[in-house]
């Protein structure tokens, strides 16, 4: 059965996208058959993060209002044969997405026997953020150790718990996980961020992945390259742990502590 994971925020600019990006191939790494689908109509990021908008000659709504088959649509990965994008429209109104449209896709997604579909949701509870989370099993919630992030996010752990298939139906809750980014251990230890400790006492979650602060993550993205494949990164190792735990391993965070000074800066300073 395909399980669907909605990647969202109450703002934008926090990392849904390349978080979308990384579980997605993160996934496929595992052996899994993977979709990820961009639902910011309008703005269509997520092909450029996977590295194949020259390769985009139909989108989601082509397939949504019978332009193209979804088979048409879907762009297979280079790098790896079990991996497909769906890309948004550039052209297109938001009012092109509507749910019947989406939970085809979804529906023919799982005849063709994928086992993950990650959807990349625009920011906030506008439409199409709406319908990225309403047929979702499970929903990563990108946050950034900022309190203004952290309010925003309440509002959509709210709206997962309400406005979902799963909770109209009574069929239990979408699995909620929260996934901080742009973690910087020293402006946490400076008080300048909120802790790991901070935003789960907030929110009442605990994370499922804390991604480091890095200039690799706009390096991946510039060149069109998930920041997962940067298995030399902090970043990447961090997201190869999520993809771990949302899989049901354990293991530790890390990244979370300011690296110590060596003796000479701690003398002399610096």
């Amino acid at each position: 059965m395909t399980e669907i994971i909605v990647v969202t925020s109450g703002k934008g600019g926090v990392g849904k996208t390349t978080t979308s990006a990384s579980l997605a191939t993160g996934l496929a790494q595992r052996g899994k058959k993977v979709a990820v689908i961009d639902f910011d109509v309008g703005l269509r990021n997520l092909d450029l993060i996977m590295g194949c908008e020259r390769r985009v000659v139909y989108d989601f709504i082509n397939v949504i209002q019978g332009e193209a088959s979804l088979k048409q649509a879907l762009i297979r990965d280079k790098r790896l044969d079990n991996l497909y994008v769906l890309a948004a429209s550039q052209t297109r109104d938001k009012d092109a997405l509507n749910q019947e449209g989406v939970e085809k896709v979804l529906d023919d997604l799982e005849q063709n026997d994928f086992d993950y579909v990650v959807c990349d949701s625009p920011a906030g509870i506008e439409k199409g953020a709406h319908l990225a989370m309403y047929f979702a099993d499970h929903a990563v919630v990108v946050v950034n150790p900022e309190v203004s992030s952290v309010r925003d996010s309440d509002r959509i752990l709210g709206l997962l718990a309400s406005k979902t298939r799963r909770a109209e139906n009574g069929n239990g809750e979408v699995r909620q996980h929260l996934l901080l980014s742009r973690y910087h251990p020293v402006r946490v230890a400076a008080g300048e961020m909120l802790s790991v400790t901070d935003v789960e006492e907030i929110l009442g979650l605990s994370v499922v992945g804390v991604i480091p602060e890095s200039e690799q993550v706009l390096a991946a993205s510039n060149a069109g390259v998930p920041v997962i494949l940067d298995e030399a990164s902090a970043a990447g190792q961090a997201y190869l742990d999520t993809v771990a735990r949302i899989l049901g391993e354990e293991r530790p965070l890390r990244f979370l502590d300011a690296p110590r000074k060596g003796i000479l800066k701690r003398m002399f300073g610096g």
